[in-house]
């Protein structure tokens, strides 16, 4: 998502309980408190950009590796007329890149789910109702009031998720039988079972599913992975509450467009974060503060926001631009350009604030909060105003940031990325490549010596086709002499080589993982290939596995906590447990294809079939060919109901065994009876008894004998 679709259109939602700043008529830009407030979220910044200053020198190096670009420290001798760069880093990060999103998206479902916890509480995990009491319970009511009423039943092609669904409308009809639900299990046919805790999970995960897909949540966690790979951090944030605006016409052609309120998340810049200096990770984490680069018209809309202070914003953009571009921006930059641009820059601060300078700047703080030293707030400043200042509104408290580590520095916020891990290799390659560019050239031409006093003098000494030098005196042939340097490219590139393989071995990623060519030994059949492939899997199997810790499952669990605040719907509330489910794809899907289709075979066994949950192999086996299995595996209702279906079609028409044709040749095979071409008597191909037969006849196919005939 772009910055600009975020400032336009993020709000938090007006009906939460959220302490704030009022908005006044008064300058406050001499306001010593306000400047108090300001001066707290500066000096957390100022913080955290010092410490930050070596990592970010590591983050330029690694950019410059991707892009191909010689930074300042490299120095070319005059001798040097190579300037190659070989960009070796960049495939080994776009390859890691495209390996991370096939994993996460390979199901075509983002990788999050909602069950129940393995014991629910305040939900009951399966009750039943009992059909014969549910008959006489309602009878009797209802014939008390209009008169008998029919049961609901399954109708022809309805499945049992429609049932429910369409049982859940006759809420009130149903309810003097609700009191007969019993807990547990169906144990006849003639009971319903539900599943509570299950309902209320699925719904709770399609509500997420639906709220991801709406916040574009697949190309925003595309672009962190990417940020991950190549830097060694993912930054992502989220979920706030948005207004989206939906197209509508009304039928006079006016449009009066539908705006619906959603969470929503989106990545974040890892050059616009700046985090606690003296935390590992976010869970340890006082604060965070992410820079923006804001224009006059996005920081003016910032007034159409809930709780942003317009008179301080009018404030901020009467002082005039104050965006200065940091080092690294310059840096980046493949022209020079001037440091000031025409921006604004606010920064956006999460954390935890002193209780006393929040009631300094009238904010009112929860009884159960008053006698705590901090709470968290989030404060937004731009010149030296305050633009909006409010408690945390999420419950419980949390900073919506997720940092995920593509390799884990346990000394350090930031994780180490693809370019990081082969720097050194990178630089190897770059200097025996320019080495062989240069020997090549040299290799490749001659080089003229000229024996001047055989010349006439003031000629130029250029050489070209068809050149004419004057001679004045000596022998032909002995002015001028051609010299061939030797070719050692060959050497040079054998070193590259193993400069190669050492990158392969520093990043665990090796280059057949990429499309390589040229694999020998046994990396040349197919099962080789697929110990190779789950080999190289190994370390993108510790990424994802970051992945589903550090960002899937946290932003999981904010969504749900956001919907269990926030949403008022209760059948999707209950004791539920967000699951990550990055890692259910890493193993090669041919493999787990084949693996699933050798079970399927060994659950056919009729003394092993009870045993196996023939729904979750078939299943599990429309995954691993990455298809939906929702659309293309029935339920058990549906399963049974085509079940009974195909039964009455084949009673109504029985195949019978084909029978052969007159003048057909007889079946032929272990299984055929015997016939003329079959003369042993036994079927098959058994020798037995039996006349065989003569030249000339039908089923003789040796040889006559009679070589002269031809």
């Amino acid at each position: 998502m772009e910055e600009d679709d975020i400032f336009a259109e993020e709000v938090y939602m007006e009906d939460s309980e959220v302490s704030f700043i009022e908005d006044t008529e008064e300058d406050d830009s001499t306001d010593p408190l306000v400047g108090s407030i300001v001066g707290y979220v500066q000096e957390r910044f100022s913080k955290a950009e010092t410490a930050r200053n070596a990592e970010e020198q590591r983050w330029i190096r690694s950019y410059r590796n991707y892009r191909g670009i010689y930074g300042p420290d490299v120095q070319f001798t005059s001798t040097e007329k190579s300037k190659v760069f070989v960009k070796v880093t960049k495939t080994k990060v776009l390859a890691a890149y495209g390996q991370i999103v096939e994993v996460l998206f390979g199901a075509n479902k983002f990788p999050i789910s909602i069950d129940p916890t393995v014991l629910p509480e305040g939900v009951t995990e399966a009750v039943h109702l009992e059909t014969e009491d549910t008959i006489k319970n309602m009878n009797k009511q209802q014939t008390q009031q209009t008169g008998p009423m029919e049961v609901p039943q399954l109708e022809p092609g309805e499945t049992m998720d429609d049932f429910r669904q369409r049982l859940s409308a006759l809420t009130d009809k149903l309810s003097p039988v609700l009191d007969n639900l019993k807990e547990g299990e169906a144990e006849t046919p003639s009971q319903i079972t539900f599943h509570p805790a299950m309902i209320a999970a699925k719904k709770m995960e399609k509500k997420i599913h639906d709220q991801l897909e709406e916040s574009n949540a697949r190309k925003e966690l595309r672009t962190a992975a990417f940020e991950c790979a190549l830097f060694g951090t993912g930054i992502m944030k989220g979920p706030f509450a948005v207004d989206k605006e939906y197209p509508n016409w009304s039928e006079e052609g006016d449009y009066s467009p539908t705006i619906k309120t959603m969470p929503r998340c989106s990545s974040v810049s890892l050059w616009n974060f700046y985090p606690d200096p003296d935390a590992s990770n976010m869970d340890d984490a006082e604060y965070i503060v992410e820079r923006h680069k804001m224009s006059r018209t996005q920081i003016r809309a910032l007034k159409n926001r809930p709780f942003f202070r317009s008179n301080s914003i009018d404030t901020a953009i009467n002082m005039g631009e104050s965006y200065t571009k940091e080092w690294w921006e310059q840096a980046m930059e493949d022209d020079d350009q001037s440091t000031r641009t025409e921006r604004f820059e606010v920064l956006e601060f999460w954390g935890y604030v002193d209780t006393d300078l929040l009631k300094d700047q009238n904010v009112e703080i929860p009884d159960d909060m008053e006698d705590v030293d901090q709470v968290s707030a989030n404060i937004w400043v731009c010149n030296g105003q305050v633009l909006r200042l409010v408690l945390n509104p999420f419950t419980p408290s949390y900073i919506p940031y997720y940092a995920v580590p593509y390799e884990v520095n346990p000394y350090s916020f930031f994780g180490v990325g693809i370019a990081e891990n082969m720097d050194d290799t990178q630089t190897l390659m770059n200097g025996f490549m320019r080495m062989a560019v240069d020997n090549a050239a040299l290799s490749g031409n001659l080089i003229i010596e000229v024996d001047e006093t055989n010349l006439v003098p003031g000629q130029d000494l250029s050489v070209y086709p068809g050149k004419v030098f004057r001679r004045q005196g000596g022998a032909p042939g002995q002015a001028l002499f051609g010299t061939k340097f030797p070719n050692v490219s060959n050497e040079n590139m054998q070193l590259f080589d193993k400069a190669r393989v050492l990158a392969d071995e520093s990043t665990g990623f090796p280059s057949f993982a990429h499309g390589q060519t040229g694999v020998s030994g046994v990396g040349r059949t197919a099962s080789g290939i697929s110990m190779l492939m789950s080999a190289a899997n190994g370390s993108i199997r510790n990424v994802v596995k970051n992945v589903d810790d550090y960002l899937l499952s946290p932003l999981g669990k904010a969504f749900f906590n956001f919907n269990m605040q926030f949403d008022f719907d209760d059948s999707i509330k209950g004791d539920l447990e967000v699951k990550a489910q990055g890692t259910e794809s890493l193993m090669a899907n041919e493999v787990r294809s084949q693996r699933l289709m050798q079970f399927l075979q060994i659950a056919q066994n009729p003394a092993l079939a009870p045993f196996s949950k023939m729904d979750y192999i078939i299943r599990e086996i429309a995954k691993s060919m990455d298809l939906d299995p929702d659309k293309v595996v029935n339920s058990m209702a549906d399963a049974k109901l085509q079940a009974e279906l195909l039964k009455g079609f084949q009673a109504q028409n029985p195949q019978e065994a084909p029978q052969p044709q007159e003048g057909a040749p007889a079946p032929q095979g272990p299984g055929a009876a015997p016939g003329v071409q079959d003369t042993s008597g036994a079927g098959g191909g058994n020798i037995g008894t039996g006349t065989a037969p003569q030249p000339g006849e039908q089923g003789f196919s040796g040889n006559t004998g009679d070589q002269g005939a031809a």
